[in-house]
C-alpha cells in the first residue's frame, strides 16, 4: 500500500469513526436515508430532545452530510452515500451476529471478499445444525428443499454418492426439469468411474455439468424458492452438520452472483 492509499484509508477511518462513535449521528442519517424530515417529525421519531437533535443536525451540517431547506431536512450526496454504507454494515452486523457460530467455525475463503461484503443480504438466513439425537437433520433439511425445486444451480465441493443418489432420485421422478452443477475436474473423473452415475447423472438430458481446475471451497445450492451454503471447518474438513437457508429474493440473487463468479473464476466449462 503506497502513502496516498494509507493517507486516504485513515481519512475514510476517521470519517467512519466520527459517525459511528455518536449514535445521535447515526441515527440521524439513517433516518433521513428513506425520506426527508423536519425537525418535529425527526424529534417524535427519536423520542429525544430537540436540542439533542440540533446539536447533532448542526455537526452533520458542518461536514457537508445533511442539508437544510425551509424547515426540511434532507441528506446531501455525501450524506446519501454514508448513510447506504452504515445502514449495509448494520445489516451485515446482524446477519453474521445471527448466525456467528457458522461464520466464526468455518473457512471463509472459498467466498470472494465481495461477497463477504454483502452478507447482510442473508440477513433471513436460518441456521440449521445436526445434534447428537438427530445426526442428519442439516441434511434432511437440505433434501426436502431439494424436493421443493423444479430448476437446481449447485456447487458441489465433494464426492458424495448420498448426494448423487438424491440427485438421481429428483430425475428419475420428474420432480426436477434441469440440475446445474459445478464440480471439479477430480469429482467429475471419480463420478465417471461409477456405470451407474455416468448413465443416471451425467449421461441425463436434465443435467449440465460444469467442470472447473480449481477445488470449491464452498457448498452452494440455489433454486427460485431458495439457497443453502455449507462449509469446511478452517482444518480443511468439510463439514455436513451445518447448513444456512434463506429463502429471500435477495439471498437468492447473492447465491446466483456468487455461481456466476465461481464459473468466471475458476474456469467453468459447460
Amino acid at each position: 500500500m503506497n502513502d496516498k492509499s494509507r493517507e486516504d484509508k485513515n481519512h475514510e477511518f476517521k470519517n467512519v469513526k466520527y459517525l459511528l462513535t455518536s449514535t445521535m449521528r447515526t441515527l440521524l442519517l439513517v433516518i433521513l436515508y428513506d425520506e426527508d424530515k423536519t425537525l418535529n417529525e425527526m424529534r417524535n421519531e427519536l423520542k429525544k430532545p430537540s436540542a439533542t437533535i440540533l446539536h447533532g443536525l448542526k455537526e452533520l451540517q458542518a461536514n457537508n452530510l445533511i442539508k437544510k431547506e425551509k424547515k426540511i431536512y434532507s441528506l446531501t450526496s455525501n450524506g446519501y452515500l454514508l448513510a447506504a454504507n452504515i445502514i449495509k454494515l448494520i445489516n451485515n452486523w446482524y446477519a453474521i451476529n445471527k448466525n456467528k457460530v457458522f461464520w466464526n467455525d468455518h473457512d471463509l475463503s472459498g467466498i470472494p471478499e465481495n461477497f463477504l461484503n454483502k452478507l447482510y443480504l442473508l440477513r433471513n438466513a436460518e441456521l440449521i445444525s445436526s445434534t447428537t439425537s438427530d445426526l442428519s437433520n442439516a441434511f434432511n433439511t437440505y433434501i426436502k428443499m431439494l424436493e421443493k425445486s423444479k430448476r437446481l444451480t449447485i456447487i458441489l465441493p465433494i464426492y458424495s454418492e448420498n448426494h448423487f443418489r438424491h440427485m438421481i432420485k429428483l430425475i428419475k421422478n420428474d420432480e426436477v426439469e434441469e440440475i446445474k452443477l459445478l464440480i471439479s475436474e477430480e469429482i467429475l473423473k471419480s463420478m465417471q468411474k461409477s456405470r451407474y452415475i455416468k448413465k443416471s447423472l451425467i449421461e441425463s438430458k436434465k443435467i449440465t455439468i460444469i467442470k472447473t481446475e480449481q477445488k470449491p471451497k464452498i457448498f452452494l445450492t440455489y433454486s427460485n424458492d431458495f439457497m443453502s451454503l455449507t462449509l469446511f471447518f478452517k482444518d480443511g474438513h468439510y463439514d455436513d452438520s451445518q447448513i444456512i437457508i434463506d429463502e429471500s429474493e435477495s439471498a437468492i440473487k447473492w447465491a446466483d452472483d456468487l455461481f456466476k463468479e465461481y464459473t468466471i473464476r475458476n474456469g467453468g466449462i459447460e
